[in-house]
């Protein structure tokens, strides 16, 4: 026992940090807002009226950067995963067909810095400004005890609207439909446990300073490369296609089959793509088998579309990166997805 009064900040929380925090957040916050948004930062909810659409259905997402937050901490760079943050999660509800109307987020940290948390919400707000989504609201947490020192967890939520008779669910999906495949800008947020396992960055976090020929950057540089948003390329010619499937944790194999209907599958050609530098390193670093690579990478490819052939030209007219990898074929036996 003390006879010292007890304080919360005593206790790893600090108000007025958090208070200033907060203000800073709100700054940036104010800046993503569009006419649709109803009330101001600060309120226990946050108002926003759906305006533009004749029929509108709702689609929400809620994502997290996952452990490439150690590599940014570690390299000092923020701003980018709250970029990440924001681009996942629109991705996801590209899939539906869906714009992104407003985002939220949740920020918990062991040792809140307010000017660690500001970088994070900078990255978050130019992403969802170039998207012209309003950055509404969200929640910061000082929670020691529960993360320790430095480290710190970011999640977002979002929410858009589709039209119901433009809803893409990949009921229209047919044999002999394209694959057509957008270029990813390396591992997104994905398979980043595994790649500080491989390069044991937590014990020796000069790792992420060395300079591969291969790569013509430092290790974390290439590793902190946002994830890439699809959906200004794509928002024209929404009409054109008929599934999504936005390539993430669990690679081609495993994302791809979510938008399938029964009794199809997909058939890729690796010839088609050359998967940027940062993977054949990881493979070739951690002796990683071709499959488990698929399974944990996008390895080079961040979103793929089911298009009718007769719609590819127009489908690479307005996103000329994009190639065609592949087909939709009947599925035979228990592989849903097949890679040659």
């Amino acid at each position: 026992m003390t006879n010292t009064p007890s304080t919360y900040r005593a206790a790893g929380v600090d108000r007025d940090v958090a208070g200033e925090a907060k203000e800073r957040i709100a700054r940036l916050a104010r800046t993503t807002f569009t006419p649709d948004v109803m009330n101001d930062i600060g309120l226990f909810g946050s108002a926003f009226r759906v305006t533009g659409f004749r029929d509108p259905v709702l689609i929400s997402h809620t994502d997290g950067v996952g452990t490439k937050l150690k590599i940014a901490a570690q390299m000092g760079v923020l701003d980018t995963v709250g970029e990440d943050l924001v681009h996942h999660c629109v991705n996801d509800i590209l899939t539906c067909g869906a714009r992104p109307l407003f985002f939220l987020d949740y920020m918990g940290w062991g040792n809140l810095v307010p000017e660690k948390a500001e970088e994070v919400v900078k990255g978050m707000a130019r992403a969802c400004k170039a998207l012209g989504c309003a950055l509404i609201g969200g929640e910061t947490a000082q929670m020691p005890g529960v993360y320790h020192g430095d480290d710190f967890d970011l999640v977002g939520f979002v929410v858009g609207a589709v039209e119901r008779d433009e809803m893409i669910d990949g009921g229209h999906i047919a044999a002999g439909d394209v694959l057509v495949g957008l270029p990813s800008s390396g591992l997104h947020t994905n398979g980043y446990s595994l790649v500080r396992r491989l390069f044991n960055t937590d014990a020796d976090p000069s790792a992420l300073r060395r300079v591969y020929p291969e790569l013509g950057k430092t290790l974390g540089e290439v590793l902190l490369t946002p994830h890439l948003c699809y959906e200004p390329v794509l928002h024209p010619v929404m009409r054109h296609i008929k599934g999504m499937a936005h390539i993430t944790g669990g690679g081609l194999l495993e994302n791809t089959p979510r938008v399938l209907p029964k009794g199809l599958g997909a058939r890729f050609d690796t010839r088609t793509w050359e998967a940027p530098p940062i993977f054949r390193l990881i493979q070739r670093v951690g002796r990683v088998d071709d499959r488990e690579m698929h399974r944990v990478f996008n390895m080079g490819i961040g979103m793929v579309l089911m298009v009718a052939e007769g719609d590819v030209a127009t489908v690479q007219r307005a996103a000329p990166e994009a190639r065609v990898v592949g087909r939709v074929v009947r599925q035979e036996g228990a592989e849903r997805v097949i890679i040659r």
